[in-house]
């Protein structure tokens, strides 16, 4: 990430966290759901917004599709995922078409804050820890506000911080990790006001990020070990940056500086 400075543009940034969010590493931390509280989570916000089989919904930032085919299977309702990452698109796709939802949903590539959708198309859209990733997040609050039809529902689930980061994490590597972009749930509302979008409710799940963290650091503790021993490199990453990464966030969320908040709202009719 040394290459990386206070001049790379929104667009590199973008690319890198597309480009990182598609790599086999981040399919070893997180599995198979990207965001604390995994598919779980992604029901309760169904719950929330009230899905059903005459909502369509997007799913910005979708991934490799798996809260997308979760929520039509679980409430029935369309969903079409969109995401920067054509690698992400694809395997999203070719796991929907073998599944028992192909005809629920679709996944296409396209930028948050550029929606490639027409105006008033959804009844709900969802965006999981990704939010705070996005370098212009008024932009995209806009997007949302502007595909949702009247009285439609949005949720977003994503990092709460409350500190200054650290001089190493001020940078790529901390919109990456989804913390250089992350806000108070104050913040969030103040941008989404802005957008038009009234916030209803606020939901509290840092326990969940706590058992991501726990996880992570347990994964790379033993790929550091494995590699110590065997004097290999497992996986393709710099193990003790990233276990450095993970301990400051496990001490964020011990000082009460970093959480985790699923806010729901709608578009007034």
């Amino acid at each position: 990430m040394d290459k990386w400075t206070s001049q790379t543009s929104d667009n590199d940034i973008k690319a890198c966290c597309a480009d990182f969010y598609s790599s086999d590493v981040v399919k070893w931390l997180l599995e198979d759901s990207y965001h604390p509280g995994g598919l779980l989570l992604t029901g309760r916000m169904g719950e929330y917004l009230d899905l059903g089989p005459g909502d369509v919904v997007l799913d910005v930032a979708s991934g490799t599709g798996a809260s997308a085919m979760s929520l039509a299977d679980k409430f029935g309702c369309r969903v079409m995922g969109i995401d920067l990452s054509q690698a992400n698109v694809d395997a999203a796709n070719r796991t929907a078409q073998a599944s028992e939802v192909s005809d629920l949903v679709s996944f296409i590539t396209g930028d948050a804050e550029s929606l490639p959708l027409e105006d008033a198309r959804f009844d709900a859209v969802i965006c999981e820890c990704s939010f705070c990733i996005f370098p212009d997040q008024p932009a995209a609050a806009a997007e949302f506000a502007r595909v949702l039809r009247p009285g439609g529902r949005f949720g977003i689930s994503d990092l709460n911080l409350n500190t200054e980061l650290p001089p190493e994490l001020d940078s790529v590597l901390g919109s990456i990790i989804c913390v250089a972009g992350a806000q108070t749930p104050a913040g969030y509302k103040e941008i989404l006001s802005g957008a038009g979008l009234s916030v209803d409710a606020v939901h509290h799940y840092d326990d969940e990020l706590l058992l991501l963290i726990a996880s992570i650091r347990q994964k790379l503790i033993g790929a550091t070990i494995i590699a110590r021993t065997q004097e290999i490199a497992l996986p393709d990453l710099d193990l003790d940056r990233a276990l450095d990464t993970a301990r400051w966030a496990s001490n964020a969320m011990q000082r009460g500086e970093l959480g985790y908040s699923l806010l729901v709202g709608r578009k007034p009719a």
